[in-house]
């Protein structure tokens, strides 16, 4: 019954100790997922602004022409798979690579993937994708476009190039703390938009120079918007994760800790047993 007590007790010690890592895990994604918001808020603004330039442009300028505008049938694409380089955030990572996998039995050209974190490279690896990127390309919780740069310059060459026909990434789309939704979106060909009401603008220089001085710029500013979004959207993810693993963890304890109670009671009224049998007998 001792080594029973001392079994439960160390039990509950290691629970205890987890559920403090747990719960300090929470605290810090809690507190990176508020600035990942904040950073979402800010660059929609400036996100929105270029978008409605760049449709402007393309609404009132039909015969606009350039190399990432035009549209042919796929038969051969480039997916950006986002992810994260460590776990412990719950279905963060394998609801993207899920989704990806079961959309690529359905399509009927063949595809080669970029894979952003540890998570989606070794799924590609595994699954024996085409890779465009030799190693994983992280991405540090202070996003920036950098560390993505070479490979999207790289697949955007060869879509001008017309090695590929489309560029499209996978990514968890943050909607709020408790839901982050897995989104694709394409890159390229630009997709064609519709807005109520197109704002007046006059360019200097001419549509056709500004297009192509804005269009490489644009699908920059979309991949980096996406980075952030799934940065942010990683981060809830783990926070919610890491309350649900904290809060199991406390009722583990409970649990336990009944256990352990009537283990401690059961071995005191063995004890009380021994004792009055002991007396009864010298009596």
């Amino acid at each position: 019954m001792a080594a029973s007590m001392k079994d439960i007790k160390g039990r509950i010690d290691a629970t205890r100790k987890t559920s403090q890592i747990t719960k300090a895990m929470n605290m810090v994604s809690a507190s990176k997922m508020k600035r990942a918001e904040r950073k979402i808020k800010d660059f929609t603004l400036y996100m929105d602004k270029i978008e409605n330039i760049v449709t402007n442009l393309i609404s009132r300028n039909g015969d606009l022409s350039h190399p990432l505008l035009e549209r042919r049938e796929v038969k051969k694409a480039a997916y950006i798979l986002v992810t994260s380089d460590r776990g412990l955030a719950g279905a963060y990572n394998s609801s993207v690579l899920k989704q990806f996998a079961a959309d690529l039995v359905e399509k009927k050209h063949e595809a080669m993937v970029v894979t952003i974190g540890n998570k989606a490279h070794s799924f590609a690896v595994a699954n024996g994708y085409d890779i465009v990127n030799e190693n994983p390309i992280h991405v540090k919780d202070d996003v920036t476009f950098y560390e993505v740069r070479d490979a999207l310059n790289e697949i955007v060459k060869m879509y001008i190039d017309g090695e590929i026909d489309l560029i499209g990434v996978y990514y968890n789309h943050y909607v709020n703390t408790l839901t982050q939704d897995v989104t694709t979106k394409t890159l390229l060909p630009i997709a064609e938009r519709e807005i109520e009401q197109l704002s007046l603008y006059e360019f200097e220089g001419g549509p056709q120079n500004i297009i192509d001085d804005v269009l490489p710029m644009y699908i920059e500013d979309m991949l980096y918007g996406i980075l952030l979004d799934a940065k942010a959207s990683e981060h809830a993810s783990r926070m919610t994760a890491m309350k649900s693993a904290t809060d199991n963890a406390l009722e583990l304890i409970d649990t336990l800790q009944l256990y352990y109670n009537r283990a401690r009671q059961a071995a005191i009224t063995l004890e009380l047993t021994d004792i009055i049998g002991g007396a009864n007998a010298v009596e």
